[in-house]
């Protein structure tokens, strides 16, 4: 028998944690931590995933909430589509404001429908945001003309190109004399279809005042504006600070309604979806064909940026046929979805044939691939 004085306290003996317990608790507070950090801490990176998909065969809301077709066209005998000619679209994770954690970087880095970018490859050192939108704003207006042009010369047309004002720099030489909507259809007397040709001749006199003919609201004006120096991509040039579109004179109306997205990369399928709304027939067989791509009046269709998040995109959307730019192969290989059956164009009638051979069911292995 035990005996024990009134009012003794008995303390339990402590037992004392192992060496690998001790350990074990200081590396999960460790990654506790470190957990934390990397969901607080900035990084300098985005993410690239799949956006939107849009049938351009269908119906989109335009900005008061309404139901609009896509592709509208008066002026000109419309048909009956079917199935889907599918746009794609991506979304950016992050912006200089905010960009995604590293926990967010570290799930996307081993997800194959997304992508890691570093945030100066999509938000340009001393671009706005407002100056980023209204770049891809452009983009995707003038994307919108080439597809047109490019179908309507397609299916017979007569298309004349032009180039039109879009806007003007805060500090344009031109600010008082030209106009956003303005047509310039000469400069120093010589007729001009392209940007590219009225750049030339304000280069080519050094600074000299340019005579331009313009059109406006049906007249026609001759304006002078002397161009000032700038230093661009590196090289002096000189300027006379309006942003342009080529455009062109349609001799059919085609609205192309797309509210909230920008960029170039629609084009082609732009493109296919005006043939087919003005063509006898289901282009597409009446299946489900998915595709990305710029393209020009001439045809010719052009690489895209975030290939393989549009990949996976059209997969998603129930795609079983893709169509991706043949100088985007590189980035195809090896990152197509089961189930996706991809096929290369480096034109719009590529793209034709791919569409009339899925209609027909005619031989797809005889076509173009990424490999």
């Amino acid at each position: 028998m035990a005996l024990f004085d009134e009012g003794t306290t008995i303390v339990p003996a402590r037992r004392r944690l192992s060496r690998s317990a001790s350990v074990g608790i200081w590396a999960l507070t460790v990654a506790l931590f470190a957990l934390l950090a990397l969901t607080l801490l900035p990084s300098s990176f985005v993410i690239q995933r799949p956006g939107p998909v849009f049938n351009t065969l269908g119906s989109v809301q335009n900005s008061d909430g309404d139901d609009v077709p896509l592709i509208s066209v008066s002026g000109a005998q419309t048909y009956p589509t079917a199935g889907a000619l599918d746009l794609l679209t991506v979304q950016v994770v992050g912006s200089r404001e905010r960009t995604p954690s590293w926990f967010e970087l570290a799930l996307a880095w081993f997800d194959p429908a997304k992508a890691v970018l570093p945030l100066d490859d999509v938000f340009p050192e001393g671009q706005t945001t407002e100056e980023r939108n209204q770049e891809s704003a452009v983009m995707m207006v003038d994307s919108q003309k080439e597809a047109t042009a490019a179908a309507l010369t397609e299916l017979g047309y007569d298309v004349q190109a032009m180039v039109r004002v879009y806007s003007l720099t805060d500090d344009s030489a031109a600010q008082g004399i030209l106009e956003p909507d303005d047509i310039i259809r000469a400069a120093n007397g010589q007729a001009i279809t392209e940007t590219d040709e009225l750049r030339s001749i304000i280069n080519a006199g050094e600074g000299a005042p340019v005579e331009l003919t313009v059109e406006r609201a049906g007249e026609t004006l001759t304006e002078t504006v002397t161009p000032t120096l700038a230093t661009v991509d590196g090289k002096d040039t000189w300027l006379i600070g309006v942003t342009t579109l080529h455009d062109y004179d349609f001799p059919i109306d085609v609205t192309i309604q797309l509210d909230n997205v920008g960029g170039p990369s629609a084009g082609m399928m732009f493109a296919l979806g005006i043939i087919d709304t003005l063509s006898e027939g289901e282009l597409n067989g009446g299946e489900q064909v998915a595709g990305t791509g710029t393209i020009d009046a001439a045809g010719t269709v052009g690489a895209i940026g975030g290939i393989r998040q549009k990949l996976y995109g059209a997969k998603d959307a129930g795609a079983e046929w893709f169509l991706a730019p043949e100088s985007n192969c590189d980035e195809v290989v090896g990152h197509i979805p089961s189930g996706l059956r991809v096929f290369s164009v480096a034109t719009l009638d590529d793209a034709l044939t791919v569409l009339e051979t899925i209609r027909d069911g005619g031989d797809l292995d005889a076509l173009p691939t990424c490999s």
